[in-house]
């Protein structure tokens, strides 16, 4: 795919058919089965959404809360808001900084860089009841790899997008962001170009990798079992991209 922003349609296509995701799982394989199954197999251009709840559990990041002993700090967190306290403490060693503690919500920044509630820890859509998934260790390294399986499973190579559902600080809902991306560059930078009037653009840049996986949760829903998505007929750019390239730094971050 080139540069080009000519847009005239998309199709987005929710996978269907994979089995429980177990440790060791060759993600892009499955997904890529599961579609040419379906009579959709994969096309050249398309970009593949995968949620990092599948990604975590072929990765085996997942974590037994029988094995973890909660610190006083997470013990009296849990007891004032009535939260597992193995669970919060999963939370704390999840987290590089504590942003705000409150309401029962822990608003935390990742070791990646992520800052989000619960440092994406999460216990929904697992088997067995003492189980919390964690955000994959390297979600841009992950996504490369399901990139790879797919290229060696039906010779296309296609970008790959894992998205996780954040919350926003101004805006109720949840929606999907990417938190890891391989084959396609996360933004598209329109500074310097001009608007319809002549004027220079001069800070407008679209997070195209977040507008994707956003786009993609609206066929995968939260309990139809489709943690996988194509994108079909969006006309992305080539290139090295990463999701930590969608991180404010720090010193342009106002609300630090």
């Amino acid at each position: 795919m080139t540069g080009h922003m000519t847009l005239g349609e998309l199709r987005i296509l929710a996978v269907h058919g994979l089995p429980e995701i177990r440790p060791g799982a060759a993600l892009g394989t499955l997904i890529a089965g599961a579609l040419a199954d379906a009579g959709t197999p994969l096309e050249s251009g398309d970009i593949v959404v995968v949620t990092h709840k599948v990604v975590a559990k072929a990765e085996n990041a997942l974590v037994d809360l029988a094995s973890i002993i909660p610190s006083a700090l997470a013990t009296d967190f849990a007891r004032r808001w009535n939260k597992d306290p193995r669970h919060i403490e999963v939370v704390l060693r999840q987290s590089a900084r504590i942003v705000r503690m409150d309401r029962g919500v822990i608003i935390s920044e990742t070791r990646h860089g992520f800052v989000c509630a619960n440092a994406g820890v999460d216990a929904s859509n697992l088997i067995g009841g003492d189980v919390v998934c964690l955000l994959p260790k390297d979600p841009d390294r992950s996504a490369a790899a399901i990139a790879d399986q797919i290229e060696e499973t039906c010779g296309l190579r296609v970008p790959v997008i894992v998205c996780d559902t954040f919350g926003r600080p101004w805006r109720e809902g949840l929606t999907n962001i990417a938190i890891g991306v391989a084959g396609l560059l996360p933004l598209h930078d329109y500074v310097g170009k001009r608007d319809s009037q002549g004027r220079e653009l001069k800070v407008t840049a679209l997070a195209v990798a977040d507008e994707l996986a956003g786009a993609a949760e609206l066929v995968m829903g939260k309990l139809d079992r489709a943690p996988a998505a194509v994108v079909r007929g969006f006309p992305y750019q080539q290139g090295e991209g990463t999701a930590r390239q969608l991180l404010r730094k720090a010193e342009m971050d106002m609300f630090r």
